[in-house]
């Protein structure tokens, strides 16, 4: 990954010229970058999905779990090393094909692999199975007998590029679980998998073909996608609902799917967090989720409900959000927006526009040069998406509890909420959130950096990979009537 044209994915036992490689460019002029994806046929693809299972049956599957995290663990390491010739790619690369600024691709990576050291990939198998070892040798279970783990013998990844560097997280469940793992690049950044499969196989050679990474154009290909799915025991699919209804729909009927589609992120400013001295503070953290990969992650917030009865009025907090947000533009611009986006920004704030001229208490603040905007809202308002790119909506509401039907209705795109308010009333609101279908309830400047272990859209992340292969009592029971030492008891 050298200069400005670099080359992404990891193909064992295909040399460079045995494959076709397609061109993405991101960028322009001295900026530009040209990513050379591989495309595979459906019988390359057949043959490195076999490949690559054989070399985890073999490679893989032996070790123990807590080895396999000491592996992750050296490979992280060093992408949270400056100094580190891969972080230094990252840092290099990734601003440049996403368009994100580069201080806040350096801190969110930063933050981001921190969640991948030992001590916390240790708590994340623990959060999943109380006893780890059950992933690695048949283990005593509480009902008597004894029960083992195995995950799929390959597992497929169909990973979505709207936050850089998310295919990570998928992977190492993969490798937690000791499956073949084959990952799909996301057309919108296929440089991070790419790369941490390069250095992966570097940190433990053994390793270097229990993986994959391959590409093929959604939609377009159907042969090399077709071939994969087919040799797949289990695929996992991020991304907008239309693009993960499209992977069901490829899938054999026998295939275990597991789909995380488009989510909606909110947030709710109770009237403790309003005095002089939090409000402007908890205006801070908005804003930095706010700006955070530009809501571009399902757990990124579009609405703030503020709750009135504090020293600091809803309408106060969107201006402290909005000065923030003018404070941020500073410091991380905004990245270069596509036509597209550019457009339903232009909608939405046409559409607030006239709301603020027909609808009394209804206020849009920021201007039109300004690359952010605050739609602040008197009466209550049921959840929505903005145009995203730093437009947020402030709603007014007279308590917390009228948040729960405003979301309600949205239950199926329900995943995080930001609360800041005081112990009580936290789990009081969560328990409410959580009946609503929120499966995630973080704080506000917490929302788009989950912990270690969290469960992703409610699900666990791990054992929904595995199946528990269990020896009953009875078995046990019956194994003692065929040792040595029956034949001595019956004599």
């Amino acid at each position: 990954m050298n200069g400005r044209r670099v080359t992404a994915g990891w193909l064992p036992g295909l040399a460079a010229h045995e494959v076709q490689w397609h061109a993405l460019g991101f960028g322009s002029g001295v900026e530009r970058v040209e990513v050379d994806v591989p495309v595979l046929t459906g019988e390359q693809m057949r043959a490195l999905a076999r490949r690559v299972r054989a070399a985890a049956r073999e490679h893989l599957q032996p070790l123990p779990v807590s080895e396999i995290i000491a592996i992750v663990d050296r490979a992280v390491a060093r992408l949270l090393d400056p100094a580190d010739p891969y972080r230094q790619q990252a840092e290099r690369l990734l601003p440049a094909v996403t368009g994100y600024d580069a201080e806040m691709v350096r801190l969110g990576l930063a933050s981001y692999l921190r969640t991948f050291r030992a001590p916390q990939l240790h708590r994340f198998v623990a959060e999943d199975f109380a006893n780890p070892k059950v992933l690695d040798e048949f283990q005593p279970a509480a009902k008597g007998g004894a029960v083992r783990a195995f995950g799929p013998a390959l597992l497929v990844h169909n990973w979505a590029g709207n936050v850089p560097a998310l295919p990570l997280w998928s992977l190492v469940c993969g490798l937690l679980v000791k499956a073949g793992n084959v990952g799909k690049l996301p057309s919108a950044e296929p440089l991070f998998a790419s790369l941490f499969a390069r250095l992966l196989a570097e940190v433990h050679p053994p390793l270097a073909e229990c993986f994959a990474i391959v590409w093929w154009k959604g939609g377009a290909d159907a042969g090399a996608a077709s071939a994969l799915f087919g040799e797949a025991d289990t695929v996992l699919a991020y991304g907008s609902n239309h693009a993960v209804d499209e992977v069901r729909r490829q899938l054999p009927v026998t295939t275990r799917f597991l789909p995380y589609g488009h989510k909606l992120g909110f947030g709710l400013v109770s009237r403790a967090a309003l005095d002089t001295q939090r409000a402007p503070a908890t205006a801070r953290l908005a804003a930095h989720d706010i700006v955070r990969w530009e809501q571009q992650g399902c757990y990124s917030p579009h609405l703030f409900y503020v709750e009135r009865g504090g020293r600091v009025a809803p309408r106060e907090f969107a201006q402290y959000l909005a000065g923030e947000l003018a404070n941020l533009q500073r410091r991380h611009p905004r990245r270069a927006l596509a036509l597209e986006d550019a457009q339903a920004i232009a909608g939405w704030r046409q559409s607030a526009e006239l709301r603020a001229l027909s609808a009394a208490g209804f206020e849009l603040l920021g201007g039109e040069q300004a690359q952010w905007a605050v739609a602040c809202a008197d009466a209550p308002q049921p959840l929505s998406p903005t145009a995203a790119h730093r437009c947020i909506q402030v709603v007014a509401v007279d308590r917390l509890d009228e948040v729960v039907a405003l979301v309600e209705p949205h239950a199926a795109f329900l995943q995080t909420a930001g609360v800041a308010a005081e112990p009580g009333e936290l789990f009081r609101i969560a328990a409410l959130l959580g009946r609503a279908g929120v499966t995630r309830v973080a704080a506000i400047g917490s929302m788009t950096a989950p912990e270690a272990g969290w469960h992703h859209d409610g699900r666990f992340n791990l054992l929904d990979l595995v199946r528990l292969v269990e020896i009953e009592q009875s078995a046990e029971r019956a194994a003692d009537r065929f040792a040595p030492y029956a034949q001595e008891d019956q004599g």
